[in-house]
């Protein structure tokens, strides 16, 4: 199955798998999606849609284990403050579904920030724009696909 973010990836012609898994509706954690795709949940990075009030609507994709720090990533968008959208904003605003929401494709390309900690891992997997399928792909061919700005934007994590 071919969706929009696989076939951005072939026009750029990097090299990625795609993963399906079966969708528990019940259960769209990435814990969960890690687990159906043989991967640790800190190697699924999810993508979360937020809004800057200065640059408007950005991404951030973070490890499945790992909770969004709002102040550094307003920092490191060059915002005061950052907010999630709302979750009946996310499919106007991308295309995607919750559970499907990929840095990659998005009805409109936003800025896309992506944890340091992504070049720990040879591949890393993002949602592949749709729920039950995952694209795994190393980190330095999403940075460039999607002009990422690496930065630590995680609880925890170091600026």
């Amino acid at each position: 199955m071919k969706t929009n973010a696989a076939r951005i990836l072939d026009g750029l012609q990097f090299v990625y798998e795609l993963r399906e898994y079966e969708v528990d509706e019940t259960d769209l954690s990435a814990k969960n999606v890690a687990e159906k795709v043989g991967m640790p949940d800190d190697q699924i990075f999810k993508t979360l849609v937020l809004r800057g009030d200065k640059t408007g609507i950005i991404m951030a994709c973070i490890p499945g284990a790992a909770e969004l720090d709002l102040k550094f990533l307003a920092a490191a968008s060059g915002n005061k403050k950052v907010e999630m959208v709302s979750l009946k904003e996310v499919q106007p605003l991308t295309g995607y579904i919750r559970g499907g929401v990929s840095p990659l494709g998005p009805k409109k390309r936003y800025p896309v920030f992506l944890d340091k900690s992504a070049a720990k891992w040879q591949v890393i997997a993002v949602s592949a724009g749709i729920r039950g399928c995952q694209i795994i792909l190393s980190p330095e061919h999403l940075v460039q696909a999607v002009n990422a700005q690496v930065c630590s934007i995680t609880r925890g994590s170091k600026n």
